[in-house]
């Protein structure tokens, strides 16, 4: 029966609902943590990354403005280094004739010219007809190295760092130049890979853009730019490829996802372990406190029906004298002096448990105590036949209620005299053992079997109800005795040995 209680708690769904919702407070909590926690280092790298991509973008728009020597294409679309908003820099016609302007303002490269003039502009260059750094021989094969986009022979880019000749190494980036209309008027890139088409669909797209700074998806990478207004009435737009920097976030958004959904599977499992775990004080008190109302419920019904029996009895004699009732009303007499000492002891339990913050404590002589009792009871075991030993070392004292060790005492020797076997032996001891005070009482016996063992000290438990029910017990008395040693910071224990021997332990701080 005790069972079939046990397994129809566990399935009480008041449990089964206080555990799911336990488990969706946690899990929510746990929700809300790792958002903000993600949420605040995605926020933070993505400033960090907005802020690299800003200085690359103003110091990149610094390099193109302040009139380095990039190389670029020229042209409204048309990619010809030779319209009029560059100078003559190597003017020559088809028959080699003509000459160098150093003061042209265009930043075209002396290699502009057409085919057949090329290699007599080349020999006018290193005769020395030309004038300034533009008729210098190695001006002029700088110049062809950078219109071929080339550098040092190689594709490479140069290694120069800001504020020399144009962008950093790992910036990708190019300049688009607009006339008042909106049509373009200059391009300028460190490479010459990029079509006209290009071009033309990155004008375009940051044309759409209301901003001054702004960002869009072309050919499967990610470009920034930023627009520049000048005092001619043109704009500038410079570009730079933020693909890597873009999929670090989109990276870090997937690491984010997958992390955020591994954790959630792993700590659903962690907190339905933890969740029962923390149930189960609740669904140990609530059998207990089942278990108490049966049992109580159960101690009261037999005297109820006792008294009732016999006050029937007296109803259906009534022409009869007192005298004549009397053993029908000892009876009802002694049933109702039982339920009197079953209130009593209850009433003591709670008054044990509410008033231990409250406890009145003072240091009293241990020893002295448990010797009265010993002396007090020495008549009741002589006359149960039985031999009692006991051990006391002396000056042993204890911080507490000396009223209520005394009657921890009692509570164990009686239960000792209770069960111990006729001609059975009774030992008591008190001694100091590895800094603490120990009170032990044995009693030779039946014993009591492993199983019942981690039930003695519970309200009501009896390991044999008829022979306790006949003894006068109701099975409080050792749950008695351990709120009272749990309420001195101490502790009981019980061994027994069936068919041998049982002892009670106390363990008190010396």
């Amino acid at each position: 029966m005790g069972g079939d209680r046990a397994a129809s708690t566990s399935a009480n769904p008041l449990f089964k609902k206080l555990r799911d919702r336990f488990l969706i407070v946690n899990l929510t909590t746990i929700v809300v943590i790792m958002s903000v926690a993600f949420a605040s280092i995605y926020i933070i790298t993505y400033r960090q990354v907005q802020g690299e991509i800003g200085m690359d973008l103003d110091r990149t728009a610094g390099t193109y403005r302040s009139g380095g020597n990039p190389p670029f294409h020229q042209g409204g679309g048309s990619g010809n280094a030779g319209n009029a908003g560059s100078s003559n820099a190597a003017g020559t016609n088809a028959n080699g004739e003509g000459s160098t302007d150093s003061s042209s303002s265009g930043s075209g490269s002396g290699s502009a010219a057409n085919p057949n003039g090329g290699s007599e502009a080349a020999n006018e260059s290193g005769s020395g007809e030309t004038s300034g750094s533009a008729g210098s021989s190695g001006s002029a094969s700088a110049g062809d190295a950078r219109a071929n986009g080339s550098f040092d022979g190689s594709d490479k880019p140069p290694t120069g760092a800001f504020g020399e000749n144009g962008p950093p190494d790992r910036s990708v980036s190019f300049m688009m130049r607009t006339d008042a209309s909106g049509a373009l008027t200059e391009t300028q890139s460190r490479f010459s890979s990029l079509t006209e088409d290009f071009y033309a669909s990155a004008l375009a797209l940051a044309q759409k853009s209301d901003r001054n700074r702004g960002d869009f998806t072309l050919d499967g990478s990610r470009w920034t730019f930023m627009r520049m207004p000048s005092d001619n009435d043109t704009t500038m737009y410079v570009f730079i490829d933020t693909t890597s920097r873009q999929e670090i976030l989109k990276t870090l958004i997937y690491t984010f996802a997958a992390v955020g959904v591994a954790m959630l599977i792993v700590l659903f499992f962690f907190s339905r372990f933890f969740a029962n775990r923390s149930i189960r004080p609740v669904r140990e008190a609530f059998d207990k406190q089942k278990q108490f109302i049966a049992d109580a419920s159960h101690e009261l019904k037999t005297p109820l029906a006792v008294i009732n029996t016999n006050a029937d009895v007296l109803l259906a004699n009534g022409d009869e004298s007192i005298r004549s009732q009397e053993k029908w009303l000892r009876y009802i007499k002694s049933e109702t002096e039982r339920m009197a000492k079953l209130t009593g002891d209850l009433l003591y339990l709670t008054e044990m448990d509410d008033s231990r913050p409250g406890m009145v404590q003072a240091r009293f002589d241990l020893s002295d105590a448990v010797e009265n009792v010993m002396l007090t009871m020495e008549a009741v075991v002589f006359e149960k036949d039985l031999s009692l030993d006991y051990e006391i070392e002396p000056g042993l004292s204890l911080v507490g209620s000396r009223e209520q060790i005394v009657q921890v005492t009692m509570i164990l020797l009686d239960n000792a005299i209770k069960y111990a076997n006729p001609r059975g032996r009774i030992d008591v001891s008190l001694k100091r053992e590895h800094g603490e005070i120990r009170l032990a009482v044995s009693n030779t016996g039946e014993g009591i079997a492993a199983e019942h063992l981690p039930r003695v000290f519970d309200r009501f438990y009896r390991t044999d109800k008829s022979r306790t029910r006949s003894q006068g017990g109701h099975g409080l008395g050792l749950a008695i005795a351990k709120s009272i040693v749990e309420q001195h910071k101490g502790r009981i224990s019980v061994k027994s040995t069936v068919g041998e021997q049982t002892t009670f332990s106390v363990h008190f701080p010396a």
